[in-house]
């Protein structure tokens, strides 16, 4: 239950050491410290436990005596969220490095009984566990209308004995609140500023049902000024549901953290709601009482729908600088490649996926976090080589290995009215170009991408893309261009694919409550002979064309909806969002219009490197690639 995993090699200390050869033993420089890699184990595994099927939904506490507890939901009969459930627990009094055995906290007795959100009452030492329940419904999720009804339960000997839950209903469940209902699933905080100090804090996401369909989402806190005796609501965020089903945001599984200022930080997972984004985030500045504006979504936040945990794990009050941190997994389409990434400005931005810490790159879900007494952090995390949901695996990290905030990377300049210049990553470097300099790119780390602003997605507009390509490679798949999301979601994307002998471009659309849709059109060559080829895309009048060096356009039939919904955002020149895919080539004059240009324009675009004439205002993206800078 404790065997050590393979971590990926994050750093590496350099120690001179033949250098210090040639030094008197006096003044041989003393070599760097080794950053000391994560420590892993495995705490739930079905395969080392006969009597459940499957351990999810992991979450994590210390409690004043230091102890840390891990939760889980313990499934008897299979991986699904319905059935036979019981809540258990781990226990460490020795910052993780060992544990004692599965102790049932919860028993179902063929019931669900899930979501535990524990939380430390710092006064009184006491542990509480929310929880939800539900009456067993087979192999399939609740029905809806669900009755799922929140529990208590609470532990006054750091969690070796807990008290029988009783039933919150009454005090967190209003009755409109009549479908799905869930607590958490991760801790809760006790809040320690000014005028709420003391005050419990958990998360709770709930959906209304009438007319044979959901109507509502509900996203909230609950609140206790009395040690946990006693709880109510405080704010809610409700977000209606069309009868299409559709929606803008689905806020749940809310992980919450207190700021410096004592302002209370929410970030969720967000699900299939049409705004852009996998993630939302609030704050509220009364202690959990409201919120201070709707949720909002993160759209470049890239990770999968799925539930994410935070950490506050400095403040500028106490440390000089502010760092909180959130773990969730980084690939924007499925869930792999466990990630701790960090905010400096109080979760108004978020470090991107290029720049987290990675715990692996298997398979992986939710998780929670804590601090440990001698200041590690602890993350309990869902991860399989196979699946997600093989295993619950337990990391320490240092500060150290997670890393130092670092400078902003390299920027080329973006043309395009009021755009910011575009990050250069891993080393991408100017060659000649068509027109003055371009940019090569490895196939390793290099990219460019374009930070997010609301005028980059294309949504249901017309459009045009323009670009010179170079590359030689006889093998894989290169993208030249990258707009939106991966795998199913909307995306509008152009990459030289030489095996296949083909340049292809793909757009994915969704309209309203459909499934997304595809258009798609490829040459009849691959033009990988190392020589500058341009390009140009076009959306307009219910046809997707594509044509290179002025050729005739290979068309096919628009499919309907926006490109830009749902998923993930990103622009990226060279790489695909996931990192499964990278060019090793070079790109110049990369460009996108809000409008279908003429072939005249076009013409005069990849003959002269011309503006065409009024075309600012529909200029969507404009990089020349000429230059690097030092931002």
């Amino acid at each position: 239950m404790a065997s050590a995993l393979p971590v990926p090699l994050r750093r590496a200390a350099g120690p001179a050491a033949a250098a210090a050869l040639v030094l008197p033993l006096a003044l041989a420089p003393e070599a760097p410290a080794a950053v000391a890699e994560p420590e892993q184990s495995v705490l739930f595994s079905a395969a080392d436990d006969d009597g459940y099927a499957c351990f999810r939904i992991p979450a994590l506490v210390r409690t004043t005596d230091d102890t840390l507890l891990a939760f889980a939901e313990g499934r008897r009969e299979h991986c699904g969220d319905a059935g036979d459930i019981d809540i258990v627990l781990r226990r460490s009094d020795d910052e993780g490095r060992t544990w004692g055995p599965v102790e049932l906290v919860d028993e179902g007795g063929g019931d669900t009984h899930g979501n535990p959100a524990p939380m430390v009452d710092a006064a009184t030492g006491r542990v509480l566990l929310a929880s939800t329940r539900n009456p067993d419904a087979g192999t399939g999720n609740c029905p809806a209308p669900c009755e799922r009804v929140p529990f208590l339960s609470v532990s006054d000997d750091d969690g070796v004995t807990w008290s029988e839950p009783r039933d919150l209903g009454a005090e967190l469940r209003p009755d409109g609140w009549n479908s799905w209902y869930a607590t958490g699933p991760l801790h809760g905080v006790q809040l320690a500023s000014e005028p709420h100090e003391g005050r419990l804090v958990f998360s709770v996401n709930a959906e209304s049902w009438a007319d044979g369909r959901i109507t509502e989402n509900h996203a909230a806190l609950a609140l206790s000024d009395d040690g946990g005796a006693t709880w109510r609501l405080g704010a809610v965020d409700s977000w209606p549901v069309a009868a299409d089903g559709t929606h803008r945001q689905r806020p749940s599984e809310m992980a919450v953290a207190e700021l410096g200022d004592g302002s209370v930080y929410v970030n969720t997972r967000e699900q299939d709601g049409t705004d852009l984004g996998h993630r939302d985030h609030a704050v509220s500045r009364d202690g959990g009482e409201s919120f201070a504006a709707p949720f909002e979504a993160i759209p470049d936040l890239y990770a999968p729908q799925v539930q994410g945990s935070l950490l506050r794990l400095r403040t500028a009050a106490d440390d000089g600088h502010d760092r909180l941190l959130l773990a969730v997994p980084a690939d924007p389409d499925r869930r792999r490649t466990m990630m701790i990434r960090s905010s400096w400005d109080e979760g108004r931005t978020w470090d991107s996926a290029d720049r987290g810490a990675v715990l692996t790159t298997d398979w992986a879900g939710y998780s929670d976090m804590a601090e440990t007494a001698d200041g590690a952090v602890a993350l309990l995390y869902e991860a399989g080589a196979v699946d997600a949901r093989d295993e619950i695996r337990f990391a320490r990290v240092s500060e150290e290995w997670l890393g130092p905030r670092r400078a902003p990377d390299p920027v080329t300049p973006d043309d395009a009215p009021g755009a910011p210049p575009a990050p250069v990553l891993g080393g991408a470097a100017p060659v000649a170009g068509r027109f003055g300099n371009g940019l090569a790119f490895d196939g390793v780390n290099s990219a460019v991408r374009l930070p997010f602003r609301t005028s980059l997605p294309l949504g249901e507009a017309d459009f045009t893309v323009s670009l010179w390509f170079r590359y030689e490679a006889g093998s894989g798949e290169h993208p030249f261009l990258w707009m939106g999301g991966v795998g199913g979601a909307p995306q509008v994307w152009v990459r030289g694919e030489p095996e296949r002998g083909r340049v292809r471009a793909l757009l994915t659309a969704v309209e309203g409550g459909n499934e997304p849709a595809n258009a798609e059109v490829a040459t009849e060559g691959a033009f990988n002979d190392g020589g500058w080829h341009h390009l140009a895309l076009t959306r307009s009048g219910g046809s997707l064309s594509l044509a290179v060096d002025g050729g005739a356009a290979v068309t096919a039939p628009d499919v309907p909806g926006t490109v830009s919904r749902s998923s993930t955002f990103g622009v990226h020149l060279g790489q695909r969002p996931d990192n499964a895919q990278r060019l090793v080539g070079a790109l110049d004059e990369v460009r996108v219009w809000r409008r279908a240009l003429t072939p005249d324009e076009l013409t005069d675009v990849r003959e002269s490197n011309a503006a065409p004439p009024e075309a600012d205002d529909a200029a969507v993206l404009r990089l020349p690639l000429d230059t690097v800078d030092e931002p």
